[in-house]
C-alpha cells in the first residue's frame, strides 16, 4: 500500500496541523521531533490507519527517526479489513513498523506518540485527514492533479532555482 505525505495534497492544513514535541527525556536527544502523516493512496483502499514518520530540524527534516503506524478502529474492523492473513493485533493501536525506518531511539519515540494520542483531538485529527485524504483519492486528485499541488512545485521549483541563492562575498 503506497503512503504519501499528508502534507503533499493539503499543505496549509498539514503545515499548519502537523504535530511536534520538544523534549528533554533521558531516552531520547533533546530537541524538537515533527510527527509527519502518511496516508494510503491507494484507490478504494478503507484501512483506516496513518503511518507518523519522526523527523528532527537537527537532521534537515529529512532522516527518519522513527516509522510508527496507528489504527484507530477496533480489532474486529481490522479482523474483517485485513481477512486471514492479517493479524489485526498488528494493525490496530500505535506500533513500530518492521518494514519501514527504525533507529535505536524508536522505542523511546513511540512511546512519546503514545502520550500524543492521549489527546481525543489528535486522534480525531487522524480521522478527519484521513477522511479529507481518502476524499482526494477516490476523486482522482492525484499528485498534480491539484491547483495547490502545482503551486507547491512552483514554489519548490523557485526555491532551488541556483540564481536565488546568495553566495557570501
Amino acid at each position: 500500500m503506497p503512503m504519501t505525505p499528508f502534507v503533499e495534497r493539503f499543505l496549509e492544513v498539514g503545515a499548519s496541523e502537523t504535530r511536534s514535541r520538544v523534549t528533554h527525556q533521558q531516552d531520547l536527544p533533546d530537541g524538537e521531533y515533527g510527527f509527519l502523516e502518511l496516508y494510503c493512496d491507494e484507490p478504494g483502499c478503507n484501512c483506516r490507519r496513518v503511518m507518523i514518520n519522526v523527523l528532527r530540524p537537527e537532521t534537515g527534516w529529512s532522516r527518519i527517526w522513527a516509522t510508527i503506524g496507528y489504527g484507530w478502529e477496533s480489532l474486529d474492523f481490522y479482523r474483517k479489513w485485513g481477512g486471514p492473513a492479517n493479524d489485526p493485533v498488528e494493525l490496530q493501536g500505535p506500533f513500530l513498523d518492521p518494514l519501514n525506518p527504525q533507529t535505536e531511539y524508536s522505542p523511546a519515540l513511540l512511546n512519546l506518540f503514545r502520550l500524543l494520542l492521549e489527546s481525543p483531538a489528535y486522534v480525531e485529527r487522524f480521522q478527519r485527514h484521513y477522511q479529507m485524504f481518502r476524499d482526494s483519492v477516490e476523486q482522482g486528485l492525484g499528485r498534480g492533479n491539484t491547483q495547490e499541488i502545482k503551486l507547491i512545485e512552483n514554489r519548490r521549483k523557485r526555491l532551488r532555482d541556483p540564481k536565488r541563492r546568495r553566495h557570501p562575498r
